[in-house]
């Protein structure tokens, strides 16, 4: 059985689908170690309450989360995780691991899991992808070992910046990068 770590960032109005592939992974037959951001684990939205997606992250995963940095620094040394799944990645946290940041519990589980060379599945989600994030994610795709989930815009008339992955393509895109490749399409057309 893989091991997979699951984190998650705020991109709060995802979680709801989100979960839903959590759900299928774990029907998949995977080990799902849930990590969760500071801001996703103690903000209260309107998308629904912290303490119920934690709640939620746990039921489902039957693995306690990893919410700090302390916690999040074992996964390297121990090679805890086959691989590592960020989704909703924030445009925030995209430019956090371009830049080789690690000040949150999700960059450092990032970073712990690339030195052992495997693969990292980043999912954005971001008002800015075709803005200020765009050189994030340019960054990222030269990235040995980080693979994208296949992601559109998600309102060209209303928000004509924004991208977010389909979400339904975690189970592929995680296959694919088992196997040390990028899936294709990466960039879909707007439905």
């Amino acid at each position: 059985m893989k091991t997979i770590g699951f984190a998650i960032c705020g991109s709060f109005c995802t979680f709801k689908t989100v979960f839903s592939e959590i759900e299928r992974l774990k029907k998949l037959d995977y080990n799902i170690i849930p990590i969760m951001s500071e801001n996703s684990y103690t903000l209260d939205t309107r998308f629904g309450d912290a303490v119920y997606w934690r709640a939620r992250f746990k039921e489902i995963t039957g693995n306690d989360i990893i919410h700090t940095i302390t916690k999040a620094e074992p996964i390297g040394p121990k090679k805890l995780l086959d691989a590592l799944i960020i989704a909703p990645c924030t445009g925030n946290t995209l430019a956090k691991l371009a830049c080789g940041v690690t000040d949150t519990s999700v960059t450092l589980a990032a970073k712990a899991h690339l030195r052992n060379a495997r693969p990292l599945i980043i999912a954005p989600s971001t008002n800015d992808a075709l803005a200020n994030a765009a050189k994030n994610i340019g960054a990222l795709l030269n990235y040995k070992n980080v693979y994208f989930v296949p992601y559109r815009q998600d309102s060209y008339a209303g928000k004509p910046n924004s991208m977010v992955a389909d979400f339904s393509l975690i189970p592929d895109t995680l296959d694919s990068a088992l196997k040390g490749t990028q899936i294709q399409p990466l960039i879909l057309q707007p439905q």
